[in-house]
């Protein structure tokens, strides 16, 4: 065995016996520490084997590629919140969510994808170091899942192989493919998206965890396959110029869609979206139609009229009701609702921190198979 093969799996070892250690011992790797450990590997390798630059001539292709693959993805995901439901995500927008949660999320991303290609790069021709490096990677990316399971009941043990083992295998296969084909700069695209976008994104379709692995299983699967496909077509030669212009305009209706739906379902703009989950207001709004609720500003709240559809909060439930009447007293607006299927109007008084918006748009029965979800 060649003396460059013998170093490579002697780093290999090394990285699997610290993992091991991390997983099933001392915990030692947290935060930044991941950052660092990888970092010294990468510095030790350039001085061992020598780093490899990065010559794929495909690569800005590729990435157009996987731009537009979840751009589609985010436009079929948002559309399935609308059968499956939106959760809304807690605010990672400030300095310590950045500098303990994203920071070290991009650094370890972006070093485990350099190590990774170098060492595929240094694996070629021989396939088996190929599968060695790739279970090394799956493993890294477990590793911290076995920590926290590590002395879990037989469920626990289940979901992190449903939630975890499965997506990581899935996703390093995928990684170590396009490494070899194009470089480390799409999967860290990829990863980063994939990690990422929960942190970023304020609300997001709510998938229960068998279903969101599920998702994150295949969806490296399929592009992978579709990426397999231009590289058997392009043999990684240079893609034609028109190529990039037409993936180009290709990206502005997706990119349209996408920004639509996070508009319109993130309940943080003038307008936005729900599923009416009751029967309580038929025959004006069905069981399982979207409403779309048009905020209304504090000082116009005394000014909705009688017999206008108003959507309200009560408790942790978003009511959509009529408005029957409406009293002042002593510069507060009071208003009673009812749903226009039911008997008697309701129980409760809505007051004007209440109120949310007006109704005034439906869009007929694309909610019922959520409503259908959660009856189950």
């Amino acid at each position: 065995m060649k003396r460059g093969y013998i170093f490579l799996l002697l780093y290999e070892l090394v990285i699997f016996i610290v993992l091991f250690f991390n997983s099933f011992i001392s915990g030692m790797l947290g935060n930044y520490k991941m950052f660092i450990f990888l970092l010294v590997i990468i510095i030790s390798f350039k001085f061992t084997l020598g780093l490899e630059k990065d010559r794929h001539t495909c690569t800005k292709d590729i990435i157009m590629e996987e731009i537009i693959f979840f751009l589609v993805f985010f436009i079929l995901y948002y559309l399935l919140g609308l059968v499956i439901g939106f959760a809304k995500i807690d605010n990672y927008y400030n300095m310590y969510s950045l500098i303990h949660i994203i920071l070290p999320i991009v650094l370890g991303i972006i070093a485990k994808e350099y190590l990774r290609y170098n060492m595929m790069i240094k694996s070629q021709p021989k396939k088996i170091l190929y599968v060695i490096t790739t279970l090394l990677f799956i493993f890294m990316d477990i590793s911290s899942g076995i920590r926290m399971n590590l002395h879990g009941s037989n469920y626990e043990i289940f979901l992190l192989l449903a939630i975890t083992v499965f997506p990581a295998i899935s996703t390093n296969i995928f990684g170590s493919y396009v490494t070899l084909k194009s470089g480390y700069k799409p999967v860290i695209l990829y990863r980063l998206v994939a990690e990422l976008f929960l942190y970023l994104i304020p609300i997001v379709p709510n998938p229960n965890q068998y279903f969101y692995s599920v998702i994150w299983l295949v969806l490296p699967m399929i592009l992978c396959y579709r990426l397999y496909l231009i590289f058997e077509k392009a043999q990684d030669q240079d893609i034609p110029r028109d190529y990039n212009k037409k993936r180009v305009s290709l990206l502005i209706i997706p990119l349209l869609v996408v920004l639509f739906l996070v508009y319109i379902t993130s309940g943080y703009f003038h307008y936005h979206a729900i599923v009416i989950g009751s029967g309580s207001m038929e025959k004006a709004i069905y069981k399982g139609d979207v409403v779309i609720i048009e905020k209304v500003k504090w000082q116009d709240r005394k000014k909705i009229p009688k017999g206008q559809v108003v959507a309200f909060k009560y408790g942790e439930r978003i009511i959509v009701h009529r408005v029957v009447e409406k009293i002042d007293y002593k510069n507060e607006t009071y208003f009673y609702t009812k749903g226009d299927a039911n008997n008697n109007r309701d129980s409760w008084t809505v007051t004007e921190d209440m109120i949310i918006g007006v109704v005034n748009i439906k869009i007929p029965y694309i909610g019922l198979p959520s409503v259908w979800l959660r009856n189950l």
